[in-house]
């Protein structure tokens, strides 16, 4: 629809209603803002939350929202989604974390965090949720 409307702007010599100029201008900051793999959903992120029960993170970790998971050997998972850094080294993006819960080893080789066998769509659906954990303000 973008698209469309901006050939028709390049058409008509970049003349638009006010209106017309204003829902596209809104529209295309708001686009901009998002990439495909940041669309989490309350389904995902409700799936991401059972995979971190079914998986055991919250043995090592504690996760805000999860009930069972008070672990004290991982750091805790509070305010993930606004850290700059994940795993000491990788900026921190929903795929960076999906990559580090799939295979932490292959990122860094002995760290403290094993390898649970996760499957790479598994890990996404975990990074979904730990994307909805913003520090409390």
């Amino acid at each position: 629809m973008l698209k469309k409307f901006a050939n028709s702007l390049v058409a008509s010599g970049g003349k638009c209603g006010v209106v017309s100029c204003a829902v596209v201008l809104s529209a295309s900051a708001l686009l901009a803002g998002c990439s495909q793999a940041s669309f989490a959903t309350d389904n995902t992120s409700a799936r991401g939350k059972d995979l971190i029960g079914q998986y055991g993170c919250g043995t090592c970790h504690t996760i805000p929202g999860i009930d069972t998971a008070n672990g004290r050997v991982g750091p805790p998972l509070a305010g993930i989604a606004d850290r700059i850094f994940i795993a000491g080294r990788l900026q921190n993006s929903p795929e960076n974390i999906a990559k580090w819960i799939a295979d932490p080893q292959s990122i860094s080789p002995g760290s403290a965090m094993p390898n649970m066998g996760v499957k790479p769509e598994d890990a996404r659906e975990i990074a979904d949720y730990l994307e909805t954990l913003h520090d409390e303000k």
